[in-house]
């Protein structure tokens, strides 16, 4: 029995992480202009909601951003969707931001967390890795790293999402 006792309490820890990871975390970081907002707050019942991790140094990342942007504004329509991109960028590569992301045309929201509080909260070891969170609150898909088509298996999570009271 003593020597379960050290496994089971790590098992428990270890739920204790995934009942974490089941909603966003309510923590303050900045935006792209130094304003702090609260994630939690960002996810409201009226959108459903994509928050993407990403960096400036991570080619899956701006490549799967960038294939998103084709259609964000069908998604925005037809599933009342809002995307959230989360650069993990340290204080040194955070000035590259917000020139990549004009740059880049993306119409994101785009929040830095550059002490990876957030990335952390959330387990998100490497970029890319992509939530989708639900007009409850609650995360109900998760993919880590980008291949192309990726974005199409969002849309299908996104579809059934949106069907959800």
């Amino acid at each position: 029995m003593k020597r379960l006792l050290p496994y089971l309490c790590f098992g428990l820890l270890g739920l204790q992480n995934l009942q974490a990871q089941d909603a966003l975390p309510s923590m303050q970081i900045k935006d792209m202009d130094g304003n702090v907002v609260n994630v939690k707050d960002l996810a409201d019942s009226s959108h459903l909601t994509i928050i993407s991790f990403w960096a400036t140094w991570c080619g899956p990342c701006i490549k799967e951003l960038d294939q998103i942007q084709q259609v964000y504004a069908e998604w925005q329509e037809k599933y009342k969707a809002q995307l959230i991109a989360v650069t993990v960028d340290d204080s040194r590569n955070t000035r590259k931001v917000k020139p990549m992301v004009i740059g880049r045309g993306w119409n994101y929201k785009v929040l830095m967390d550059e002490n990876q509080d957030l990335a952390r909260a959330l387990n998100v070891n490497n970029p890319p890795m992509t939530f989708l969170i639900n007009k409850k609150g609650q995360i109900v898909y998760s993919h880590q790293g980008y291949v192309p088509g990726a974005e199409d298996e969002l849309e299908k999570k996104l579809q059934e999402a949106a069907a959800q009271p």
